[in-house]
């Protein structure tokens, strides 16, 4: 059974810096695309960005482009967020979610999705 478990979560500070991690377990890692979703109260789940099986693709939301950055690291069986000049906004919990084939930003098109991780940015 595919299991997905996020860390690095956290409380910070509006321009700082944080890396999100999040390992998959019960399944080839790198069969997955892999993607970053992001839910704040109140709010639908939304992108944030998405990574194919080898990295050719990263399509990322134009809310985050140029301050997040996915990425994956298959050896290691290992998706990261890393996320820079934080702002209040970005305030949310945030999901790792995984599906065989193809990428895509559409949330409920994912098979398997972690626990979350709460991301509070303050001003």
């Amino acid at each position: 059974q595919v299991q997905l478990r996020e860390f690095g979560g956290g409380l910070v500070q509006a321009g700082d810096s944080l890396r999100l991690s999040c390992t998959l377990s019960g399944d080839t890692f790198n069969n997955y695309a892999m993607g970053w979703f992001r839910q704040a109260p109140g709010k639908e789940r939304e992108f944030v960005a998405v990574i194919s099986q080898s990295s050719d693709d990263t399509p990322t939301a134009d809310s985050v482009k140029g301050r997040f950055t996915i990425s994956r690291d298959n050896a290691k069986r290992m998706l990261y967020l890393q996320m820079n000049n934080l702002k209040t906004e970005d305030t949310a919990r945030y999901y790792c979610a995984a599906r065989l084939l193809l990428t895509t930003t559409v949330a409920k098109r994912y098979t398997f999705w972690g626990q979350g991780t709460q991301v509070t940015v303050s001003s």
